[in-house]
């Protein structure tokens, strides 16, 4: 077994390149310790390693690619090498995380522990519930209604800023009287409304937003408020989680999937406030009903215990970084050098987005000298260790995704590139 996973390309963490300090799987066969052999806490980096330090960059520029996926998008390294340390002995319970019960004290610490370190991050208020999940976002654009409206015939407010809002549109007009109260799709997606232009029904139960489309790269700078008194505000923040702070308090619900800022694929986090739990509609099954979840502590069933694992590591590594408001500013900067080459660029790149919507995790543009071209700047990208730059099947051009995770060196390195490419080029 050792033999074949140093040489299957896809085993789990451990054939992943390593730093300079780790030993190459390439170079030798990997032996996995006995399960007498406990690995070591004491040889792991601690949380206070941040993902973002000049080591950490280092370390992700020796494995070769910088990971410009739009999810799942790439970790924190320092996250990788800790989970990869104790992944056949989980601190010395003679276990991997991924063996032991979900209801065994060491994972029951864990999901406690990533609960908290969550509410610390966001300052998630006592009011709301946070729940670890599974059904990726998209379950979520059934959760909200059938937990939010009392009635198939309760009216829902939807703006439809891109592809994903216009899923949960859709999706929620089966359990619901949805409506578009504003709709970006005659502009391709390339901008957000005045909050005074999004046409409310004013007995909506609530108002849907999507923070953050990932496709078309249009992000929320601030959030509109319900016409309705007691209206709801409901975001889908599945690619904007976690990268900047966000005022919890102004939201019934906040749900996202994990898998492009805070974790692997496997686990979406909600938050949802307490008074709204409990009045699903007598239709909705069990697992998407809130009250489930929230009443066992979000083990109801055997829940994604890796998943919410990894979730915990990454908000450790935020909170070693100095919270939410520090990641901002290097993401701020990260996006900024970017748009700024791809503008100075005298009409060769073009970034569709209005500039005071553009997002700071998602990065679309397109090649002036048209598709051929950008497939040959995909290519060659990939070929400088630039991987996952090819824009949504729906719109084809380059979208550059750069997460949390995401290295000033590796955004650096891109924008050399766009720059190189042009001047070879022309």
């Amino acid at each position: 077994m050792a033999a074949a996973a140093a040489t299957t390309p896809n085993s789990l963490l451990l054939r992943r390149p390593a730093p300079p300090k780790l030993a190459s799987a390439a170079a030798s066969p990997l032996r996995l310790p006995t399960r007498a052999a406990r690995i070591s806490c004491a040889a792991v980096a601690t949380p206070a390693q941040s993902s973002s330090s000049s080591p950490a960059a280092a370390a992700a520029a020796d494995r070769g690619v910088y990971n410009f996926a739009a999810g799942p998008a790439t970790l924190p390294l320092s996250v990788l090498q800790r989970a990869q340390a104790e992944l056949v002995d989980y601190r010395g319970s003679g276990m991997s995380i991924m063996e032991m019960s979900h209801r065994g004290k060491e994972f029951d610490a864990a999901i406690k522990k990533a609960e908290a370190d969550l509410r610390a991050l966001l300052a998630v208020p006592d009011t709301h519930e946070v729940l670890f999940l599974q059904g990726g976002a998209t379950s979520q654009f059934a959760a909200a209604p059938l937990n939010l409206c009392a009635s198939p015939s309760d009216p829902a407010d939807f703006v439809v800023s891109g592809s994903w809002s216009d899923k949960a549109f859709k999706e929620a007009k089966k359990f619901s009287a949805a409506s578009v109260a504003w709709s970006g799709k005659d502009g391709k997606y390339t901008s957000l409304p005045p909050f005074d232009a999004i046409e409310q029904n004013p007995e909506a139960r609530f108002l849907h937003i999507c923070s953050n489309e990932t496709i078309h790269g249009v992000e929320f700078k601030d959030y509109p408020e319900p016409k309705n008194k007691s209206g709801i505000l409901v975001a889908d923040m599945s690619s904007n989680f976690c990268s900047k702070p966000v005022d919890v308090s102004r939201f019934g619900l906040i749900y996202a999937g994990a898998q492009k800022n805070v974790g692997p694929s496997g686990v979406t986090i909600a938050i949802v406030r307490k008074d709204l739990v409990g009045s699903a509609q007598p239709i909705t099954p069990v697992m998407l009903d809130y009250k489930t979840h929230a009443d066992n502590a979000s083990l109801y069933n055997t829940p994604p215990c890796f998943a919410i694992y990894i979730c915990g590591l990454v908000f450790e590594d935020l909170l070693a970084q100095g919270g939410l408001a520090e990641v901002e500013k290097k993401n701020a900067h990260k996006a900024g050098i970017l748009y700024d080459a791809i503008d100075a660029s005298g009409g060769y790149y073009i970034c569709p987005v209005e500039k005071s919507v553009r997002s700071l995790m998602n990065v679309p543009f397109t090649l002036a000298k048209g598709g051929d071209f950008e497939k040959q700047f995909i290519a060659e990208a990939a070929k400088e260790g630039m991987v996952q730059l090819k824009g949504h099947r729906s719109v084809g051009g380059v979208r550059a995704s750069i997460y949390n995770a995401m290295p000033l060196a590796g955004v650096e390195k891109l924008v050399a590139f766009i720059k190189d490419f042009q001047a070879r080029n022309p």
